[in-house]
């Protein structure tokens, strides 16, 4: 269990530090462990306020065919801004268009190094 809260938590933070180095508009500056903060607030909005997310918005979800999920990830990436700065982490987010970008670049990242790592998420060996 703590090794795959510990490859998630990896993951997040290379899917966030790509965005940083990919999407105008999403700027990091600082150390390495603000990245890694960074990928723990966000792991946790994924956890505990996407799903109430999703379910408040399930007809909108519905209704685009899945597609107000991004959304609700672009929601999340700006929320996860807001609390690394109130915490002192320099994560700025410019707006909507760019954590929507941003979004999309954090998915597709985690999708790839999941499927990389899908044996060590499962716990085999």
């Amino acid at each position: 269990r703590m090794t795959k809260f510990l490859i998630r938590w990896a993951i997040n933070a290379v899917a966030l530090y790509v965005a940083v180095l990919v999407v105008p508009g999403i700027d990091y500056i600082g150390e390495w462990t603000g990245i890694l903060w960074l990928a723990l607030i966000f792991g946790l909005l994924n956890a505990l306020v996407r799903p109430l997310l999703k379910f408040f918005t399930c007809p909108l979800i519905i209704l685009t065919l899945g597609l107000f999920t991004f959304v609700i990830n672009t929601v999340l990436l700006m929320l996860t801004s807001n609390i690394g700065q109130s915490f002192g982490i320099s994560f700025t987010v410019d707006g909507f268009w760019q954590a929507l970008l941003g979004s999309i670049v954090i998915s597709l990242v985690s999708i790839f190094m999941s499927l990389i790592l899908r044996d060590e998420l499962k716990g085999k060996k």
